[in-house]
Formats: structure tokens, sequence, C-alpha cells
């Protein structure tokens, strides 16, 4: 047996669920043994994203997460969508201090 954690946060809440899964076992599946989607129904394995301390399983720098088996002491991370694109958020960021500057400047 492994153990792993199992980490999911919302912005008032956060969940952490260690567990003891069988060698062999993939990040996905782990997940699933965990029973964190009884807690958090919105969490939908087949299009959530799932990373190990803080390094995306995409298929590319390391296995996708039905792929990849976990080791011990792996904290698994159930990432929530994004609500706004990061670029985004920057250009509106320095759009308002852009007002903000040019609006003081006539006092």
């Amino acid at each position: 047996m492994i153990p792993v954690e199992v980490v999911y946060g919302l912005p008032h809440t956060q969940r952490l669920l260690a567990l003891e899964v069988p060698t062999g076992t993939t990040a996905l599946e782990a997940v699933q043994l965990s029973g964190i989607m009884l807690e958090f129904p919105e969490i939908e394995l087949v299009t959530v994203s799932l990373g190990i301390f803080s390094r995306l399983l995409d298929g590319r720098a390391l296995p996708a997460a039905a792929d990849y088996l976990v080791q011990p002491h792996d904290r698994i991370e159930i990432y929530r969508p994004l609500l706004i694109d990061p670029k985004q958020a920057r250009l509106r960021r320095a759009a308002k201090k852009r007002q903000a500057y040019t609006g003081n400047r006539g006092t």
C-alpha cells in the first residue's frame, strides 16, 4: 500500500484526504478511491485537471492522470477551472491602474 493525499480547495474551504492505495494505482484512480466527489459533487473526473505537487498531469511533462502511477507521499491536487483567463485578468488590472492614474492627473 502507498500513502498519498488528495486535495481540493474552494475559496471558502479546503479539503485534504490522506489515504493508502494499492501499488500501481493511477492518480485518477486515487481520486476515485478517496471518495472526495461525495463531498464535492461538482468535481467531474471526465474533465477535471489533476496535478502532483503543482505540476499538471497533462500528458506532456508528466503523464496524463489516467496513466500516472502514484508514488509514496504524492499530493494529488484537483484543479478548479479558471473563471477568467490570467492574461485577461492582468489586462483588466492594468486598465484600472491606467484609468486611476489618468483620472488623478487633473487634480
